[in-house]
C-alpha cells in the first residue's frame, strides 16, 4: 500500500473482530482472505475476542454482525458481515476468498446457515467461483470467491450465479509449501469474462503447460434455488406392547430412565452421591435425582407385579393397562406413562392405527426424520417422489408456529446453503475390469521386462 502511496493511516494494526478501525467509512470495493478456521470463541480463541464478537452481536442491526454467530470455530462469515457492513450503500461491492465451509456448514436453524440467509434475501450475492485448490503456501484445500453486491444490475437481482472455474490453473515449475498451481493470466481473463457476460455457458481453454483444454462452466439460479425449509416426516402411530421381562428389563435401562436430566440421570446422580458437603445448588439437584431413582424403582416394581403374556396391539390400550399397573405409583403423570409407553414398545405396522379426535392419523415420535425442500420445490410433489416410494404412509408437516413466540421447540426451519459440487459434479462410468486387468498385466510385463534388463547389466559387468 505504502508503494502505491496509499495513506499511511489507513493502515492499522489491530483484531477485526475486537475492534472496527474505520468505523464510520464505506468503502466502494472490499477485498480479504479471512483466516480458515480460526475460533472466535472458546479456548482456542484470542484474548478477549469472544466477548468482543458477542457484545457486538448484541447491538443488533446497528452492529457488525446482524444476520448471527456462526459456530465459535470459525470467524469466516463474520468477517464476510463485516465486508458487508463497510459496502457503500447502493454502490458497494466485496471479493472474499474463503474455504469450503461458508458454502454449507452448519443445520438448518444454525448462525452459518441464517447467514447464509441474510445473504440471499437481500440479494447480496452475486457470484461464488469455484477455484483450483493448491493455490497456497500453508494449504492445498478448494478454495471459493463470493463475489458480493449492493449495487446488482438489473438482469442480476434476484439471482445468484456460481462459476466452476476449479480446472483453470496451470503448474508452478517449482512448490512452494503447499502452493503447486497458479491460475495463469490467459484463464484469469477467462473467468473474468464469464462473470461479466452472466451466461449459462461452458466454455475450455487449451493449457499449453497441462497439454490439454482446461474446462470452465457458469450455471445461473434464481436464489430461491440456495433456500429451503426443514419439514418433518412421521409414520403413524401403530405399536405393539407387551408388559413383560423382557420389556420391563429394556425400560429399566433405558436412557428415559437412566440418563433423563427430568426423571433421573444416573451418572449425575453417583457423581453428586460422592460430593461432601454438598452445597445448595447441589443439594437441590441431589435430591431431585434421589427421587428420579425412587421413582424409577417404584415403577419396575409395580410393572413386575403386572406382567403377563398378552400383546396389545392397540397402543392406546397398551397405555390404559400401564395407568392401571402404575396407579399406586407416587409422581406417575401422564406424560411419563407416554415416556414409558414408548419405551415398553415396538412399531408394528399390522398394529391399530392410532387417530386423534378429528380421525386424523396421529404420528409416532419415534419415527421423525427430516426433508430439505427448496422454496422453488412443490411441497407434495417432492414427497410423492422422493419420500412416499419408501414411506407410502408417511406423514409430514412443517412444525412452525408463527402466531406462538420462538423457542427451542418453535422455530423458523428456514435455511440456506450453496452446495457448490452437486450442481457441476458429472458422473463418470468407471473402467470395465476387463479393462483394468488388461492395464494391470501390461504393466507387470513391462516391469518384469525391465527388472530382467537391469539383472543382464549386472551380469554383463
Amino acid at each position: 500500500m505504502l508503494i502505491k502511496n496509499q495513506a499511511a493511516e489507513n493502515i492499522r494494526n489491530a483484531d477485526t473482530m475486537k475492534e472496527d478501525c474505520f468505523e464510520d467509512t464505506s468503502m466502494r470495493f472490499v477485498i480479504a482472505n479471512p483466516p480458515f478456521g480460526q475460533p472466535w470463541g472458546g479456548k482456542d480463541a484470542g484474548d478477549g475476542v469472544e466477548k468482543a464478537v458477542r457484545a457486538e452481536y448484541k447491538r443488533g442491526k446497528n452492529g457488525r454482525f446482524p444476520a448471527g454467530l456462526p459456530a465459535t470455530g470459525d470467524m469466516q462469515l463474520l468477517f464476510m458481515q463485516h465486508a458487508i457492513t463497510k459496502m457503500q450503500r447502493g454502490k458497494g461491492r466485496a471479493a472474499i476468498i474463503t474455504n469450503g465451509s461458508p458454502l454449507f456448514s452448519g443445520n438448518t436453524t444454525s448462525g452459518e446457515s441464517q447467514i447464509r440467509r441474510y445473504l440471499l434475501e437481500n440479494d447480496l450475492v452475486e457470484v461464488i467461483v469455484g477455484l483450483p485448490s493448491q493455490l497456497f503456501y500453508n494449504t492445498d484445500i478448494a478454495i471459493y470467491a463470493f463475489i458480493l453486491s449492493k449495487n446488482k444490475r438489473k438482469e442480476r437481482k434476484g439471482k445468484v450465479q456460481l462459476i466452476d472455474a476449479t480446472d483453470m490453473w496451470t503448474p508452478l515449475k517449482r512448490s512452494l509449501g503447499k502452493k503447486r498451481r497458479e491460475i495463469g493470466n490467459d484463464q484469469i481473463r477467462l473467468i473474468t469474462e464469464m462473470y461479466a457476460d452472466f451466461e449459462q455457458i461452458t466454455k475450455t481453454q487449451w493449457c499449453e503447460k497441462r497439454k490439454q483444454n482446461c474446462k470452465i462452466e457458469s450455471k445461473i439460479f434464481d436464489r430461491d434455488e440456495f433456500l429451503y425449509k426443514e419439514w418433518a416426516v412421521y409414520q403413524p402411530l401403530q405399536r405393539r406392547g407387551v408388559i413383560n421381562a423382557e420389556s420391563i428389563e429394556a425400560l429399566r435401562t433405558s436412557a428415559y430412565f437412566t440418563a433423563n436430566s427430568s426423571i433421573y440421570n444416573e451418572a449425575n446422580f453417583e457423581e453428586l452421591e460422592q460430593i461432601a458437603p454438598r452445597d445448595g445448588k447441589d443439594e437441590k439437584a441431589y435430591q431431585k435425582h434421589l427421587r428420579g431413582k425412587t421413582f424409577t424403582a417404584a415403577v419396575i416394581e409395580a410393572l413386575k407385579q403386572h406382567q403377563s403374556d398378552t400383546v396389545y396391539t392397540d397402543y392406546a390400550k397398551f397405555e390404559t393397562a400401564l395407568k392401571l399397573a402404575l396407579a399406586g405409583v407416587e409422581g406417575c403423570s401422564a406424560s411419563r406413562i407416554k415416556g414409558i409407553a414408548m419405551e415398553m414398545s415396538e412399531i408394528d405396522k399390522n398394529a391399530k392405527m392410532q387417530k386423534d379426535r378429528k380421525g386424523k392419523p396421529m404420528i409416532d415420535p419415534t419415527t421423525k426424520d427430516t426433508e430439505i425442500i427448496r422454496l422453488n420445490q412443490d411441497v407434495a410433489e417432492y414427497m410423492k417422489s422422493e419420500v412416499y416410494p419408501h414411506v407410502p404412509d408417511a406423514i409430514y408437516r412443517y412444525e412452525y408456529d408463527p402466531k406462538k413466540a420462538d423457542s427451542a421447540s418453535n422455530k423458523e426451519r428456514l435455511g440456506a446453503e450453496f452446495p457448490f459440487a452437486r450442481y457441476f459434479y458429472e458422473y463418470r462410468e468407471p473402467e470395465k475390469a476387463d479393462d483394468l486387468f488388461a492395464q494391470f498385466m501390461e504393466l507387470e510385463k513391462s516391469l518384469s521386462e525391465k527388472i530382467s534388463a537391469l539383472q543382464k547389466g549386472a551380469d554383463g559387468q
